[in-house]
Order: C-alpha cells, then structure tokens, then sequence
C-alpha cells in the first residue's frame, strides 16, 4: 500500500480543507442543525459545484469516476468541519446501489442528477428491531404490486427526492426506486439528542411500478450488503476528522491555557493523555485508509471495514469524552463548539450499524461467530 496521497487527492483534501474553513463555521454549523432541513441549502449548492455529490458517479454520468479513498478523505474533511450535510446518505450510499444496480435507464434518469447535487436520495432499510440482518425485514412488497409498512431512522428522508425502499417479495429482498411525492409515503422526523435527522416513513398502499426495481427480483441482499459496507466505511472517516478536530481543540488549549504559572500542556499528565489521542486518531485514520484502498483493489473483506468502523465509532467517544475532561467546564457551553462535534460522533457512531453489529463481523470474519 502507498501511503501518499496522489496529486489529485491531496488538492481534494486541500480544496475542501480551505473551503470549509471560509464556508461552514461552528456558528453555521449550529444554525443549520437547529433548522428544519438540518443543512444549509446554500452551502449544499456550494459544494455541489465542487462536484462531491458526484465524486463516487462514473464520468459518463457527470460524476467524477472517484475511488472509495477519495469519498474516504473528502468524509474526513468534512467531519472534520463537523459539516452538516446529507453527503453519505445520499452521494455515498444511494448512489452507490443505483450504479452498481440500476437498469441503463435508471442510472441515466438518477446518476446525473444526484450527481450534479440537484436531487437527494436515501436509503429505508430499518424497521422495529434496527437490526441491519437480512430476516429484520418485515415490509413486503412485489414489482408491479403495492409497498405497505413503515421504516425508522431513515437518515435525510424528510429531505429526500428517492427513497431506496428493501421490501421482501416472494424471491427473497428487493430493492425498490420511490419518489417521496409519490401518493402513499409520507415521512415523519423523529425526536434526535445528537443533531441527525432521523425519520420514520410510512407507506400506505404505494403502488410499485415494474421500473421501480433495482436490480434483480430477490437478489437485493446482494446489492445492498456493498452499499451497507461503503456507507460505513465513509462514515467512519467521517468520525475520524471529527475526532481529528477535537484532537486540535485540546492541543490548542493546552499551549494556551496556563495553570500554576505554567501551560497546561506542560504538565505530564495532560502530555501523555493528548500522545494518547493522538495514537488513537491516528490508528482509526490508518485502519480506515487501509480498507479503502483494499476495497478499491478489491481485496478488502467485510471484516476489514467493520474493524474500521467499530475502532472509529469507540475512539472518536473517547477522544470527545477525554476532551470534555481536559477543557473543563466551557466546553460543556453550547458557546463552544465541542459539543457540536459530540453529538455528531454519537449519530455517525450508529449509523450503518453500531459497535456491536460491526465487532460481531469482525469476529464472523475470523470464524468465531
């Protein structure tokens, strides 16, 4: 493995570093989590002209034809910035499905468009247990047939253009292409404490077109279970910058704040506690790097990229937890900026599966579940 950056990866991870510093503040950040959207619309079309919806697209399709190592480092960025932004649902995940399984008329009428960030897509697959196995999937639905059932935590669905619905049918799961205008769904937010925007949807007798599949009757497990992976592992260099930012935040109060006459940092406890972060942020950034460069070679394995995930998920709570400690009582103010990133750790912790699920991969992978 080639630890450098390429060219063009070091000027992505440049340009979104300058561009988010100038465009997307703390203050933006808590303004637009307390919205309705829970983003800024403006600063979604901002980074739409930069072409990150669009970087995991083939370029036939107006996208960037970029590797899972770039959306890795972008995601890093962006967590980073703790940036509001319906990035992984959407240009990761949902995109990730409709071009590995989308008809050639379902990636022409979509890939651009999500491409180019003028429409949203996301994913309903949870249901009542909010468990990600394969027999957790109640709704049942067939092609041509009607989508009756509700889903839960569906990220970004209230913003959402298409919905990629997982129903079972006859064959086994399926995967069906919804319009969220479509009479039938209707999409209801629920209560978050960490700043996401889950919803619950409901679909009341939603009459299913035989287009609406995505891929092949049964074989949606298939399809999704890569998607499920992208979408974890790019979340994870998401926790890796947030948890990157807040290694800065400690480091940076630890030159300045002076304690007995002397720099907090100066003291060997708070030395030896900031190496520590360090050596766990940079273990998580090193785990999910590597993941992505072997899915890239395809050679990475499901328990390679659940390792990932799960390491990123505990140290980034631990990095934000040891934080609290080490700056005290401001940083448990909405004033600084710290709990912003907190929170955004505990969402992004349980989305595409949480600890557990991932631990419970990672052991499968070495045979011992």
């Amino acid at each position: 493995m080639d630890f450098d950056l390429s060219e063009g990866q070091q000027l992505l991870v440049n340009t979104a570093r300058e561009f988010l510093r100038r465009q997307c503040s703390p203050t933006l950040v808590a303004e637009s989590l307390a919205s309705e959207r829970g983003f800024s619309p403006e600063l979604w079309k901002e980074i739409s002209v930069l072409g990150w919806p669009g970087l995991l697209v083939p370029a036939e399709y107006g996208g960037s034809g970029g590797s899972l190592v770039d959306a890795c480092l972008l995601a890093e960025e962006l967590g980073r910035a703790c940036c509001p932004a319906p990035y992984v649902t959407s240009a990761v995940a949902a995109t990730s499905l409709i071009a590995a399984g989308g008809s050639r008329a379902q990636r022409e009428r979509l890939l651009p468009v999500l491409a180019a960030g003028e429409r949203l897509g996301a994913l309903a697959l949870l249901e009542e247990s909010a468990s990600l196995a394969p027999d957790a999937i109640g709704v049942a639905a067939e092609p041509g047939g009607q989508l009756s059932g509700r889903k839960l935590f569906v990220n970004d669905a209230h913003v959402a253009d298409d919905l990629i619905v997982v129903a079972r049918g006859a064959s086994g799961l399926c995967l069906f292409v919804v319009d969220t205008r479509r009479p039938g769904v209707a999409v209801l937010p629920m209560a978050a404490l960490a700043g996401g925007r889950p919803c619950e949807v409901t679909f009341d007798s939603v009459r299913l077109r035989a287009d609406d599949l995505l891929g092949e009757p049964g074989r949606g497990w298939e399809l999704l279970q890569p998607a499920l992976e992208r979408g974890a592992l790019v979340r994870a260099a998401e926790l890796v910058g947030c948890a990157q930012h807040i290694l800065e935040l400690v480091v940076e109060h630890a030159k300045g704040r002076k304690q007995f006459g002397r720099p907090l940092g100066s003291f060997q406890a708070v030395q030896h506690a900031c190496a520590d972060l360090l050596r766990d942020v940079e273990t998580a950034r090193g785990l999910v790097h590597h993941a992505a460069w072997r899915r890239d070679e395809g050679d990475a394995g499901a328990g390679d990229i659940a390792m990932a995930k799960a390491y990123a998920s505990r140290i980034s709570q631990a990095v934000a937890r040891k934080a609290h400690q080490l700056l005290g009582a401001i940083s448990f103010c909405e004033e600084h900026p710290l709990h912003l990133f907190h929170k955004r750790i505990l969402a992004a912790g349980l989305d595409f599966g949480d600890q557990s699920h991932h631990l419970e991969v990672v052991a499968s992978a070495m045979g011992l579940a």
